[in-house]
């Protein structure tokens, strides 16, 4: 009995540690869950000045629990010691902010999402074969130019290795194999190929969207086509009998057709770009060898982060301090004002133009009225003759209906009928499909008043085709007054010898910077409407899922188009002048860029109608007939982007997240207009009346054949209220003095409530007889916080 009383005694007592250790588990999993829950992804800047010398590496150190205070180690995502100092990590806010109190941590920000900024344009760039800036830099052979974006398709005829030499020796990068992705696929053209994903994995980890498996890549292969088509763009190979479809045929090839290409996936389908994944590809591909980076990436919330706070600005400027040019995409939420994006000095910011090449649609409306627009459908066409009904949905049917989209429309309003679709809210390609499903036979995309009439061309997945504004307008109004209305649509194919080109593109990002507005973004434009490119075979044209076509090539819009051109450029130049800072290239571009069309009359706005400025255009439109020669440049180095950000009053902590180093402030804070930039931006107060002055300084470096050379200024104002004094008005250089500083003083009259909303511009033009270095000055007022 005592023995049974026992072994009772003994299963109780087993079984209340059992029923305990279950319900301790289960609060540690209920904690772990709601840990997980909490858990975000941070980005750590450290001064690694302060490794101690046990750890043979920053790696070691910050694994270890001596930099984790005794806890549990870090659940390290990327470690970054190249262009930028730290880690990312994803952790409890607690734990990050206890880790933001150690003392080796300079700063701390969360992971932030981005999106990307989505064969003639070498000929309207100025390029020629065999002569001028391809020839004298060999078509920019071995210089390598990193992209940082969706990955590659690296079988496409753009990534040809045929009659290229050895991949150069200081190459360092790797071709890392993945799913679809052996090693093999990397050669002297495509020389390198990595993927960051961990960012993504991290955010999908804590209620993040992630990475689709079933339609993206967990490799550097390009499941999004947008890659491909900006790594084709800077530097792709010459290929014969390209078209996208039959439309844009010819020879399609880069700016740079003899530079190689590495790729660096840090963008993923449908799922963004994470600053911790793009600070690790910037890393990554200086330590590598890159000679350029293409970043067609921008901020997701529209929001300018300070400098310190942009990992884009912070990799970038590791990039430049090295000697690596970095171009980045203006963004596509122009025309409003303040809508320019990548902002830092260091960066060359480009917005987008048109090409003398377009691909006409015509409306045909059921009175005779003919209606422009553009389209590079290429299915089969409407009946040729047949008139065809036509509706717009949003007269009954709401916002949703006007704008088509998903499930808005009523297969009994639209069946058989062409749709009148309103832009705006979801793709344009996105929207046939509504239509298409919905039973519609065509479409027509009409521009609201905020894309007035810029146009460009789409790969519909029905017959359609998008109208300007005004156009949209007329169609409307057509279909409220008529008793049947009809329309049919005619596709005319590709028309080359456009008039006028370049005009500003309206989606183009435009300035003042809102961020530092004595730094005038953009810094140029370059071609970004319908640019055909190569694309990958893992979706089709429209980019949308269930397009299931392919092609070899594709044509887009956007500046994530214009920026590579701009990257291939940098790459030409630094071919034929290895010497060449960053900055310096950047100032051949600016101070040679065009500020006239093919008519010779100024560069115009396709928002408005009127002449650009340049707050739309920048300096002016990439123009690589003079660049390789442009007499003077406006060189920079890292003691003046200190002294700019001393100017702004960051802090020696501030500084030190963007520069690496330390960095001590004069007593008196420097001008910002005073960065030795190619154009000048010179803010007044508004709420001052009466004239104001203010004075700018800046220094050329004389880089032209002749060492003995004089230049003389020119200045041109446009409008009335500003005055522009140069001193002195003539600069001499000799073997002996390469570089001359001067002054400008820029005086305005009245005040900021002028029609014109305050804002005054002109240019400043320096000539020896042969050259022709030309900044824009802008005069802007702005009402003090």
């Amino acid at each position: 009995m005592a023995s049974f009383s026992s072994h009772l005694s003994l299963l109780l007592l087993l079984l209340l540690t059992l029923t305990l250790a279950a319900a301790e588990e289960e609060r540690k999993s209920t904690t772990a869950t709601a840990s997980s829950e909490k858990r975000k992804t941070y980005i750590f800047r450290v001064d690694r000045r302060s490794k101690p010398s046990i750890f043979p590496t920053h790696s070691h150190w910050y694994a270890s629990a001596a930099f984790a205070g005794g806890g549990d180690p870090l659940p390290l995502l990327h470690v970054y010691d190249t262009v930028f100092n730290g880690f990312s990590a994803s952790l409890h806010p607690d734990r990050a902010a206890e880790l933001a109190r150690h003392p080796a941590v300079i700063a701390v920000f969360e992971d932030r999402l981005r999106r990307l900024h989505t064969t003639r344009s070498p000929q309207f760039l100025g390029l020629r074969t065999q002569v001028g800036l391809w020839s004298n830099s060999d078509y920019g052979s071995d210089v390598i130019v990193g992209v940082l974006d969706t990955g590659v398709w690296p079988e496409r005829r753009s990534f040809s290795d045929r009659n290229l030499g050895p991949v150069p020796s200081r190459w360092r990068g790797a071709c890392e194999t993945g799913p679809g992705f052996p090693a093999s696929l990397c050669n002297r053209k495509l020389v390198g190929a990595r993927s960051f994903s961990k960012g993504h994995d991290s955010n999908a980890a804590v209620g993040g969207a992630g990475i689709n498996g079933t339609v993206e890549f967990r490799s550097p292969r390009d499941a999004d086509g947008h890659g491909t088509h900006t790594a084709s763009t800077a530097a792709g190979r010459y290929a014969f009998r390209a078209s996208m479809s039959g439309y844009a045929a010819g020879v399609a090839k880069g700016v740079a057709p003899k530079a190689r290409i590495a790729a660096y996936k840090v963008c993923f389908k449908g799922a963004g770009c994470f600053d911790s994944d793009i600070l690790a590809g910037f890393d990554r591909a200086v330590a590598d060898g890159v000679d350029v980076i293409s970043v067609s990436i921008g901020g997701g919330d529209g929001v300018a982060a300070p400098y310190y706070l942009d990992p884009i600005a912070i990799g970038s400027y590791g990039a430049v301090s090295k000697g690596v040019f970095v171009s980045s995409s203006a963004g596509n939420d122009g025309p409003t004002a303040l809508s320019v994006t990548n902002l830092a000095p260091w960066l060359t910011t480009v917005g987008a133009g048109t090409i003398d090449r377009t691909f006409p649609a015509e409306v045909v409306l059921g009175d005779g009225r003919r209606l422009a627009g553009v389209s590079i459908y290429s299915g089969k066409p409407l009946a040729a003759g047949a008139m065809l009904p036509v509706v717009y949905p949003g007269k009954s049917g709401g916002l949703s209906a006007s704008l088509c989209m998903e499930n808005s429309l009523d297969p009994k309003l639209v069946q058989g009928k062409i749709v009148i679709c309103d832009r705006g809210s979801s793709p344009r390609v996105a929207k046939g499909v509504v239509v298409k499903e919905a039973g519609g036979a065509g479409m027509i995309l009409a521009n609201g008043i905020s894309n007035g009439e810029g146009l460009v061309g789409d790969a519909h997945v029905l017959p359609a085709c998008s109208v300007g504004s005004d156009e949209g307008d007329a169609l409307k109004a057509y279909v409220s007054s008529a008793a049947n209305p009809t329309a049919t649509i005619a596709f005319k194919g590709t028309v080359v010898g456009v008039k006028p080109a370049p005009v500003v593109a309206s989606f183009s990002g435009r300035g003042p910077n809102g961020l530092s507005p004595e730094i005038l973004k953009p810094d140029l434009i370059a071609p970004g409407v319908n640019i055909l490119a190569a694309w990958t075979d893992a979706v089709g044209p429209t980019g949308l899922d269930s397009d299931g076509r392919k092609t070899e090539f594709n044509i887009l819009s956007g500046t994530s188009m214009a920026c590579p051109h701009v990257s291939g450029a940098a790459a030409l130049l630094k071919s034929a002048h290895p010497g060449w800072s960053p900055a310096a290239i950047r100032s051949a571009m600016m101070t040679t860029a065009s500020l006239v069309d093919n008519r010779q009359k100024p560069v115009t706005d396709e928002s408005t109608g009127g002449a650009a400025t340049p707050l739309d255009v920048g300096a002016g439109h990439l123009n690589l007939d003079r660049a390789m020669d442009p007499g003077l440049v406006y060189d920079l180095g890292d003691q003046d982007y200190v002294a700019f950000l001393c100017a702004l009053g960051y802090g020696p902590n501030a500084i030190q997240v963007i520069t690496h180093a330390p960095a001590s402030c004069p007593a008196k804070r420097p001008a910002a207009e005073n960065l030795n930039y190619p154009s000048m931006s010179v803010v007044f107060n508004g709420m001052a009346g009466g004239a104001q002055s203010k004075t700018v300084v800046r220094t050329v470096t004389n880089v032209g054949a002749k060492a003995e050379a004089v230049y003389k200024a020119n200045v041109e104002v446009v409008g009335k209220g500003l005055t522009v004094k140069v001193k002195p008005a003539k600069l001499e250089f000799t073997a002996g003095v390469k570089k001359r500083s001067f002054a400008v003083m820029v005086t305005a009259t009245g005040d900021g409530n002028r029609a014109d909303g305050g804002v005054g511009y002109g240019y400043l033009t320096w000539s020896d007889g042969t050259h022709e270095v030309r900044s824009p000055i802008v005069v802007s007022r702005i009402q003090p916080l």
